[in-house]
């Protein structure tokens, strides 16, 4: 069986992507397929890395996560390259500007690898930042339903 790898994106990789690292992982184990995924997460910025060492995930994106039973405890942000396009078969962002950023850091995408999280959702549209709304509840809600969709389509 081969291990479908994938990269979740966003802007810091301190909400929204590891918020989809975790959710993922989550719904893969609950459904006995962890096996099948090697997940991981990034942001297309350096805000969240200083000096080689990433930042833990927001603590409203933690205390979210543990509202639904879920722990990201370990996780530091790290930063997108472009040396990630051959070690992954899909970036996932979770907005259009995380998908166009991916795109210019990665040199393109020639095999097709980048989506939008909310794409394999029926309405499609972006997961919008929490950092600026302060609605990791919507956030959360937004991206359990991308992942949902994603491991169906997987």
């Amino acid at each position: 069986m081969k291990m479908t790898k994938i990269m979740f994106v966003c802007h810091g990789n301190i909400c929204r992507s590891p918020m989809a690292e975790f959710i993922f992982k989550d719904l893969a184990a609950k459904a006995g397929r962890e096996a099948e995924f090697f997940v991981a997460s990034s942001a297309t910025s350096d805000e969240t890395v200083w000096n080689g060492k990433g930042s833990r995930v927001y603590a409203p994106a933690r205390e979210e996560l543990a509202a639904h039973g879920i722990s990201c405890e370990g996780k530091r942000s790290a930063r997108l390259t472009a040396g990630d396009y051959g070690k992954y078969d899909l970036f996932v962002g979770m907005d259009s500007a995380n998908v166009r950023n991916m795109r210019i850091m990665l040199g393109g995408d020639p095999e097709g690898k980048v989506h939008k999280l909310m794409d394999y959702t029926g309405r499609g549209g972006d997961v919008a930042d929490p950092w600026y709304t302060d609605r990791f509840d919507i956030a959360y809600r937004d991206i359990y339903e991308g992942c949902e969709a994603l491991l169906k389509t997987l």
